[in-house]
């Protein structure tokens, strides 16, 4: 049985570890938060309590990684929040751990925010060009780990799916910016589904964008999504010209021949 050890079982790792589940492989997942233990061991998830910061990691890191062959970085940058910590730092913490771990192949989950905005067409060839902090640490990890690992980077879209409903993200706002710029989203099924597939053609030194192949404006899709649930319509300006790129996936295509499930 194939054993991955997945950090950050949240929104997103919790489900694919589910998933992965099914499809018979072991999977050790971890969380910053004690509450969720029994609810990995009721999902067959064998849970660790990591709690990875900028200077230190707290929790079993070695038995964690022991073992797997395949770790999935899952842990978002969080630089947003008022306590927001130095991410990369958290990445070179981490590096030494897999070297002398089993772990041969990395899957690190990353943004399309690497690019920036300054382009309007960009694919896996596309100069990186970020514009906000997330986007320059979420390079520099990718770079990191890439010049580490045999790393394989997925460049994920705005996520919806549960818990995360497009209709609900722009509702009541006033005077949101860039109305015409094209939408980048992808759906939490798509995720896994993508992430399997890397799984399954071991196509690890690569990197993948992922976004699903709709690219509606944003007035257009988000008041159509407002509308759908009855919500209040979001109230676009218009006083500037619109800033915003569309994703192309490429190597989804080409090298895992990948078909999206779900629209967004």
């Amino acid at each position: 049985m194939n054993k991955i050890s997945i950090l950050g079982c949240g929104w997103l790792g919790f489900p694919l570890a589910q998933y992965l589940i099914e499809k018979d492989f072991c999977i050790k997942g971890s969380t910053t938060s004690a509450a969720k233990m029994d609810l990995f061991l009721e999902n067959k998830i064998i849970p660790f309590a990591i709690d990875l910061t900028e200077n230190e990691i707290k929790g079993e890191i070695k038995a964690f990684l022991d073992e797997s062959e395949v770790l999935i970085i899952a842990i978002p940058p969080k630089l947003r929040q008022s306590n927001a910590e130095n991410f990369v730092s958290k990445i070179q913490l981490l590096l030494p751990h897999i070297q002398q771990s089993t772990i041969q192949k990395v899957l690190f989950i990353s943004s399309t925010a690497v690019y920036g905005d300054s382009q309007q067409e960009v694919d896996e060839n596309s100069p990186t060009n970020p514009n906000t902090e997330s986007g320059k640490q979420l390079l520099e990890a990718e770079q990191l780990l890439q010049s580490k690992f045999s790393t394989t980077i997925i460049r994920f879209g705005g996520l919806i799916g549960p818990g995360r409903n497009p209709a609900r993200f722009l509702s009541s706002q006033t005077n949101i910016e860039n109305p015409d710029a094209p939408v980048n989203l992808i759906h939490l099924d798509d995720c896994i589904s993508i992430i399997y597939t890397i799984l399954q053609k071991q196509s690890w030194g690569t990197t993948f964008n992922a976004v699903a192949p709709q690219h509606p404006t944003r007035i257009a899709y988000y008041t159509n999504k407002a509308t759908e649930l009855g919500l209040p319509l979001p109230q676009f300006q218009h006083t500037n010209n619109s800033i915003g790129k569309t994703v192309h996936c490429n190597a989804l295509y080409d090298l895992l021949d990948y078909t999206f499930q779900k629209e967004i």
